[in-house]
């Protein structure tokens, strides 16, 4: 969890002079190898693209929700996902408030963001080579629906030190006004899972029990500047957002806390697989014209390439580890079937345990290690960081790293994790398969 620094951060991003940050940043992932905005995206968005332009997939438009049935259907993403977020802090803040808020719904790779009236639907999607990528959906009645990849505008504040310095997502937790606009005064937090639920969804609504802990949700603060500790008296434990909002125009009356926290997990999940995928490449590619400028052997290894790719391996090891989890002090228990649904995606091992297995007691999931091992951006991780993160998590899971970043596994976590992905993961190296 970050603080972030008010007024002066605050100004900058509802200024969009996050492209002061952004344009350093971006000097390196829009030059080659990476050609962010050139480059042709392969993701699930751009493979439906084509899908829609060669009449193998048709979208059906609703007068209510325009588009979006058909794009959560298309993308595979549960409605169940269904969270809310009514500060203005996105692409059509005009269009969100706290009696509007926009409905935000996710899988393992797709996010998608409906306003009520919105010229578009709002779409991010992690795709292994670029990292997130962007797009728009018009919500006008046509025969096929037209979209947009967005590269500028959103890489102003999601291309920058908030995103690891890639392409990504930025999940916050503000101070918002009866308008839904962020007391500027007061800043924000950057929210992952080592956030503490007291500084978690500040801007968001969250249907959802657990127990005496607080959090952010749910509130309107109507003083000019707010002064913390926040004295949390309403929106705890709240089962049901009638009062708060109607919520007939959505999809789902939810905004389930469980989905929030798998949400937050996920999106600095991304980030810090896009940061080391594109960070291999870049240090990879520089190394080789420094190989050709100094008459090197082309296999001649820089230390400084190997200390680019072990800094953005071990933070990436870390994170999928749950290092520095926020604890839960009591039980937390969403209100729709998201974690039922969720859980039971898999894969499983033949003892039946998954790492989409929550706790839910004392942290998020029984097996601290992230189902995001699963996905086409960890698969897709450069050869040097693939076979770095491998021996990194096994180093660790088989008990050679027990320094204070990993104090947290038991031995029984670290045996689990390890025949669990040894029964689910199809693609590991032989010294995962032959070590005992």
């Amino acid at each position: 969890m970050k603080r972030l620094a008010s007024p002066v951060w605050a100004v900058v991003a509802a200024l969009g002079l996050c492209s002061v940050t952004h344009s350093v940043l971006a000097d390196e992932f829009e030059k080659p190898p990476i050609n962010y905005s050139k480059a042709t995206p392969d993701n699930p968005v751009s493979r439906l693209e084509a899908k829609l332009a060669q009449g193998d997939v048709k979208f059906t438009y609703d007068d209510k929700v325009g588009y979006l049935r058909s794009l959560l259907s298309a993308l595979e993403v549960p409605i169940s996902s269904q969270v809310f977020v009514y500060s203005k802090t996105s692409l059509q803040r005009h269009k969100i408030a706290p009696e509007t808020p926009r409905a935000v719904y996710f899988n393992d790779e797709s996010y998608v963001g409906f306003c009520q009236d919105g010229d578009v639907l709002e779409l991010s999607v992690a795709d292994p080579q670029l990292g997130t990528v962007f797009y728009s959906v018009d919500q006008y009645n046509r025969a096929t629906p037209t979209f947009l990849r967005q590269t500028d505008n959103c890489l102003l504040c999601h291309g920058s030190s908030s995103t690891e310095g890639v392409p990504g997502h930025l999940v916050r937790s503000v101070f918002p006004d009866r308008g839904g606009q962020p007391i500027l005064s007061s800043g924000s937090y950057r929210i992952d899972h080592t956030s503490p639920l007291k500084n978690r969804w500040g801007g968001w609504y969250v249907t959802g029990t657990h127990g005496e802990q607080t959090h952010m949700g749910n509130l309107i603060f109507r003083q000019p500047e707010v002064r913390e500790p926040i004295a949390q008296t309403e929106g705890l434990n709240v089962t049901s957002l009638t009062g708060l909002v109607k919520t007939t125009p959505y999809l789902s009356a939810h905004s389930d806390l469980v989905a929030l926290m798998v949400l937050e997990h996920q999106a600095q999940g991304h980030n810090l697989l896009a940061r080391a995928s594109i960070e291999t490449r870049l240090a990879l590619h520089q190394e080789a014209m420094l190989n050709r400028e100094l008459k090197e052997a082309p296999d001649h290894r820089w230390n400084s390439t190997s200390v680019r790719i072990r800094s953005a391996g071990d933070a990436l090891v870390k994170y999928l580890l749950f290092s520095e989890e926020a604890e839960l002090t009591q039980p937390v228990k969403g209100t729709s079937t998201f974690a039922a649904e969720f859980a039971k995606r898999g894969p499983f091992d033949k003892r039946g345990r998954s790492l989409r297995e929550f706790d839910l007691s004392r942290r998020m999931f029984k097996y601290p290690c992230s189902y995001l091992i699963y996905t086409p951006s960890f698969d897709a991780l450069p050869r040097e960081m693939l076979e770095y993160v491998y021996n990194r998590l096994w180093q660790v899971l088989a008990g050679g790293d027990t320094t204070r970043d990993f104090a947290h596994l038991t031995a029984a976590d670290r045996t689990a994790i390890i025949e669990i992905i040894r029964a689910t993961k199809s693609n590991l190296p032989a010294s995962w398969q032959q070590a005992e």
